[in-house]
């Protein structure tokens, strides 16, 4: 792990944010990881205690740190965190919450799917395939919502943009609850079926096609959770 002295930023917290992120970024995210102690890092950086003990306190509050006292300062990958902690909060009703999540897939994930039709590597189509094969012969309920989740996610991750994948991960939790209305009510085989046509179109390069099964295949999955439309909710 390679640190050096930083030069003085607008923001010294900041400046030691952005270097960590980035030697957090570049890491083998498979290991379990360590930064140095919080005394090594700020003679590394060339700064205070102080200014270290802040900027990873910012970097726990994202997701990236864990600090762990009288252990160290622990990387993980938890950056989706913050949202999916505060959605319960913001949308308290349940129903309300999948509405919004159906309506917030609809705007990203058919374009995911565009885009991984047309950047997916040999490596990630032969995951999705992998996938794929899993989700067939899960049993329906937790395993089958398990493969169902990672099929969205590796789409996420073949259409090369980072935030689509993010902001999925932001949704993991609430995403589970509305697959126990759809898998865990009627069962594994729409979505095995939508997926495989997703799965296809993504082999075929066709990113046109790709969009529209996927964009058919959320469409279902609103209609299977049998949630009462926002349209009709009255104005407060």
């Amino acid at each position: 792990m390679n640190i050096t002295t930083l030069e003085r930023p607008a923001s010294l917290v900041e400046g030691v944010c952005q270097q960590l992120a980035e030697l957090i970024r570049g890491g083998d995210s498979e290991k379990e990881r360590w930064l140095p102690g919080e005394r090594s890092l700020a003679e590394k950086l060339g700064v205070s205690r102080t200014v270290v003990r802040e900027a990873t306190k910012r970097l726990e509050q994202q997701g990236m740190l864990e600090i762990q006292h009288g252990n160290g300062i622990k990387v993980v990958d938890r950056l989706h965190r913050p949202l999916n902690d505060s959605l319960s909060l913001l949308i308290p009703d349940v129903a309300e919450r999948l509405q919004h999540l159906n309506e917030t897939r609809l705007s990203i994930e058919p374009d995911a799917a565009a885009f991984a039709a047309r950047r997916a590597t040999k490596e990630q189509v032969r995951t999705l395939r992998r996938i794929h094969t899993q989700l067939e012969r899960a049993a329906d309920g937790p395993a089958a919502i398990e493969q169902d989740i990672a099929f969205h996610h590796a789409v996420a991750d073949a259409s090369g943009n980072l935030i689509y994948r993010l902001i999925l991960d932001s949704l993991a939790e609430i995403g589970i609850a509305s697959r126990l209305r759809t898998i865990g009510r009627i069962g594994k085989q729409a979505a095995v079926e939508h997926h495989a046509q997703v799965l296809a179109a993504i082999e075929a390069r066709d990113s046109d096609a790709a969009r529209e099964a996927m964009r058919r295949h959320i469409v279902a999955a609103g209609e299977d959770m049998d949630l009462p439309s926002l349209k009709t909710r009255k104005a407060k």
